[in-house]
């Protein structure tokens, strides 16, 4: 079926007619008015019936002119007109062409243009956004580059309502995180590279291979309806023009990582000597690894970032692009800092010097292939390889300090040391085949079809946890193992692999069209997406028979890991569980996600009105089988789920001016479960807190509501206003799950979650000059207030007896996880118009506190007002600044340099802690995790053919 599809979509694109256009767009100002934007000036393609007139800012726009050069006329009734020659229009590109009219001819050096991808540019995104039918905000190459933005991940956060987590990495849009959210590129689904994860690590993607990053706040009936949030697109970078080659390099340093006695000795992972070249290969078993790889880990001085990149293109002939770019990045961070964990309000771990060390390598090609059939069509090939590899080191207790409840039972005698090393790498491969036509005058049909394969491993990760005796008058300090479980020393192997199917089409009609009264516009097609992961953990443990196995020093674990120690008896090889054979039989899990889905939309526009009503059918299944150790309800079981529902979706545009819209929103969307939310295998974090899937979670329904203003200024300036509003019902939440210490889990915890709020974004121009030594100045600002609510269920068995309740401390109700309340984000650019161009931007963000995990109730069902609870575990907020200066040293030559994080804020999470013994009964806010990420200062320089 699937090849089936693949030969009807070839020839369908083999034997289309389509027209290869172009936009022409810009500003025009009025030189007898101080440079003001001039309104209702005409602007037409000599020799051709292509025209418009400008709006009330200067702006306009032709589409869909052929591919030529042509003379471009622009004229203003007792204005001087100004005819532009030999100005090439690209395919899907946009050319801006910005002039001034006046009393006399402008001359021809007066006249700006450009020619740049039709979503590079700021002044093209704004035309998007303010011709849009649904409710987006874009970022385009042009700006990421002003602004010192160097991935994705970080693109998404100068976006209004959008926010990040430095503890779990996600990326929050208005409150809503991970599984709220919905990350396509060039509008097809890509796989997670972390099985925490239902999204992809967007800072896997360097800006330059990113053409632009919108996110869309309102749902759209042709995408998938699994989003709630939004949803995440990243455009791919293509050839610009005939003829691309560059490179650059970069060199940089991260504070806390070169600070004094860390730089010299940073640690990395026994597993160092596997790497090269930035990829992993190991060429021995877990198993073996036990006595025949060292348990130690290993060190290096002057942890320096780098990075270096190279990117070419070239079009062959008329018909044929070519683009590639590639890069590798290394970079180093440490952190340092406390971390505790309390069960029931004891106190059941604690450090206070808990470091992580971490050396990140990213590799990164991207090949980009165009081809015109004849002149009518285009089809695009895209591939996209990743490989990160993620060395870290996590120590704590090297201070002698160190409590773990279960092993130090006199502190004054006994300290912890618990060392974990891990090395993940994540492979990529992403594969698209696009196409778009243009079908006659009135049909447009676009599809893709595409292949996915991720591999995620950690495939030897080492952990010790050893006990320290401190020193007595009688005898010195001595190290022990660590003796309860029998897995406190092992290496364990982690093996993931997604691998995706997907397609789409989408076809558009024009019924009718007529500029002066309404236009009838018809879309239909469908989406499918078919994921498989297979995935096995598998863990080897160590321990000792009886006492007397002691390492000489926490740095010299070797000693005792030796074949002779287990040929004698004195170490055994421990295994969670065994075929009938003795072999290991790992924890493992296969799943699948099937998702079809068929939508039809309908656009009417008339006089100031757009009315976009869309309806999706979509039919998703998720079937899950494991085999896991300690799973709730037994090893071994499996998951069947299936949703089927109609997705509604409702867009209104009222453009009550050229510079004014306004817009309103309606649709309902899913939010599914995704496959490790599910599985019930337990994953171990570094610190030793467990994430462990839930096989009874279900599917949350989310119903939207959106309303905003937006108001054009001039040509490069927006202000807008939105009001938003969510119900989500039975929503999903990380919980702290009651009687496992450190466990947490995923529960419909509640009936309903609300959240509304507003957001306020501003780009304002504060100095434009036009002259030759003049310089430019313009401030962004987004914020966004928001309110959230969910209540906390109770549950029942058949009999009436209570089966679960989620309320803890007397609370019926709590905010929701992953919130913020206030968010803020700004930035001030400064350029000049010199020949030699010199731009610096300062930028700076702010989040709010938020939930970071839910509390628990007690163990006991019987309980209730117990004080043996769990509050919720908060991320405190902190505001993060950064600042970029580039100078143009030549015409191909830009030197750059970035400063990261420069306040290096405390990143914190607390909880209240009620004191179970002694003194009055009131709750005191206790740290759980407290550390610094380091500020980053890099130099760079870039070449250009």
């Amino acid at each position: 079926m699937k090849k089936l599809f693949a030969q009807i979509l070839f020839f369908f694109s083999a034997f289309a007619f389509a027209q290869e256009t172009g936009t022409i767009a810009g500003a025009l100002s009025d030189k007898e008015m101080n440079n003001e934007p001039l309104p209702f000036a005409n602007v037409t393609v000599k020799n051709t019936s292509k025209g418009t007139t400008s709006d009330f800012d200067g702006l306009y726009k032709i589409e869909n002119i052929p591919t030529d050069i042509y003379t471009i006329v622009v004229s203003f009734i007792g204005y001087e007109t100004v005819e532009i020659p030999n100005v090439k229009v690209e395919a899907n590109k946009v050319t801006e062409i910005n002039t001034g009219l006046g009393a006399s001819a402008a001359a021809l050096d007066e006249v700006m243009i450009t020619t740049v991808s039709r979503r590079d540019s700021e002044v093209a995104l704004l035309l998007d956004q303010k011709d849009a039918v649904d409710i987006k905000e874009s970022i385009g190459s042009q700006e990421l580059t002003k602004l010192g933005v160097s991935d994705a991940a970080t693109a998404t956060t100068k976006i209004s309502g959008v926010s990040s987590s430095e503890a779990s990495g996600d990326v929050f849009v208005r409150g809503l995180g991970d599984r709220y959210l919905y990350t396509t590129l060039n509008g097809m689904p890509i796989p997670s590279d972390d099985i925490e994860r239902k999204n992809i690590d967007l800072s896997l993607f360097p800006t330059r291979i990113v053409q632009s990053v919108s996110i869309s706040k309102t749902y759209s009936s042709a995408n998938s309806a699994d989003q709630s949030s939004g949803s995440i697109d990243i455009s791919s970078r293509s050839l610009v023009g005939l003829q691309e080659f560059g490179f650059g390099t970069q060199v940089g340093l991260n504070t806390n990582a070169n600070a004094e006695g860390i730089g010299s000795n940073f640690k990395r992972t026994a597993n160092e000597s596997d790497l090269s070249l930035g990829f992993y290969s190991k060429d021995i078993s877990t198993k073996d690894a036990i006595t025949d790889q060292t348990w130690n880990a290993q060190s290096t001085n002057m942890p320096i970032n780098y990075q270096y990149s190279l990117t070419a293109g070239k079009k062959i002939g008329e018909k044929f692009k070519v683009f590639f770019t590639g890069s590798q990045s290394s970079k180093f961070e440490y952190s340092e800092g406390i971390f505790r964990q309390f069960e029931r309000n004891r106190r059941n771990v604690e450090f206070t010097d808990a470091s992580l060390y971490n050396n990140t390598i990213n590799t990164t090609g991207l090949l980009d292939l165009k081809y015109r059939f004849n002149k009518k069509n285009e089809i695009k090939a895209l591939s996209l390889f990743v490989n990160k590899v993620k060395d870290e080191v996590y120590e704590v207790g090297r201070n002698r300090e160190g409590f773990v409840f279960e092993e130090v039972n006199n502190e004054d005698q006994y300290s912890q040391f618990v060392r974990d090393q891990n090395t993940k790498q994540t492979r990529l491969w992403v594969n698209q085949l696009l196409g778009d036509h243009e079908i006659g005058e009135k049909n447009h049909l676009t599809w893709g079809l595409g292949y996915n394969k991720l591999n995620a491993d950690e495939p030897n990760r080492i952990r010790n946890e050893v006990n320290i005796k401190k020193p007595t008058n009688t005898e010195g300090e001595l190290v022990e193992l660590g003796f309860q479980g029998g897995f406190q020393q092992r290496k364990t192997s982690q093996i993931l692999e997604d691998l995706e199917y997907n397609a789409r089409l989408k076809d558009e009609f024009t019924v009718f069209e007529n500029d002066s009264t309404s236009t009838l516009k018809l879309s239909l097609g469908g989406n499918y997406r078919n994921k498989t992961r297979d995935f096995t953990s598998e863990f080897f443990g160590v321990t000792e028979n009886g006492a007397g196995v002691t390492p000489p020093s926490i740095d010299n674990l070797d000693a005792v890991f030796t074949a002779e120690n287990f040929n004698n008896d004195l170490l055994d090889l421990r295994l969670v569980r065994t075929d009938d054979d003795g072999n290991i039989r790992p924890d493992k899990y296969d799943a699948e996600l099937n998702s079809s889905a068929g939508f039809l939309n309908v656009n009417y526009s008339f006089s100031k009105f757009n009315l976009n009503i869309g309806a999706r059918y979509q039919k998703d299944m998720i079937d899950l089988n494991y085999d896991v150790a300690n799973a709730p309800g037994g090893e071994d079981g499996s998951v069947e789920k299936s949703y089927d529902n109609f997705y509604p979706a409702l867009n209104i545009k009222y453009a009550l001016n050229e510079k004014h819209n306004f817009r309103l929103a309606a649709s309902k969307t899913i939010t599914l479960p995704e496959f490790k939310e599910i599985a019930p295998f337990e994953y171990v974090s570094a610190t030793g807190q467990i994430t462990r899937g839930n096989v009874g979670l279900e599917a949350s329904n989310v119903y939207n509501l959106d309303l905003k203003w937006e108001f054009f200024p001039t040509n490069k300036e927006l202000i807008s206003a939105t009001a938003f509003y969510k119900s989500i019902k039975d929503p999903i939440n990380r919980v702290l799950d009651r009687g496992s210490a450190g466990v947490f889990s995923f529960f419909n915890s509640g009936e309903e979650a609300t959240i509304y709020g507003i957001e306020l974004d501003a780009n304002i121009g504060l100095i434009a000059s036009d002259e030759e030594n003049g310089i430019n100045i313009d401030w962004g600002i987004n914020f966004s207030r928001m309110w959230h609510n969910q209540d906390l269920k109770t549950e029942f068995n058949e009999d009436g007896t209570l089966a679960r309740t989620f309320k803890y401390n007397k609370k019926n109700e709590i905010g929701l996880q992953g919130a913020s309340d206030y968010i803020v984000n700004s930035s001030l650019n400064f350029s000049t118009n010199w020949e030699r161009e010199f731009n610096a931007n300062i930028s700076g963000n702010y989040a709010s506190d938020k939930i970071f995990a839910l509390g628990s109730a007690p163990d006991s069902q019987t309980q209730e007002n117990s004080v043996l609870y769990n509050n919720e575990i908060i991320e405190e907020g902190f505001v993060t600044l950064n600042a970029t200066l580039s100078q143009e040293l030549s015409e191909r030559l830009l030197l750059r340099f970035k400063a990261q994080n420069i306040l290096n804020p405390d990143i914190k999470r607390t909880q209240d802690v009620l004191p179970l013994s002694g003194g009055a009964q009131s709750e005191s806010n206790q740290t759980t995790r407290l550390y610094t990420r380091g500020a980053i200062f890099t130099l760079g320089i870039n070449y250009n053919f």
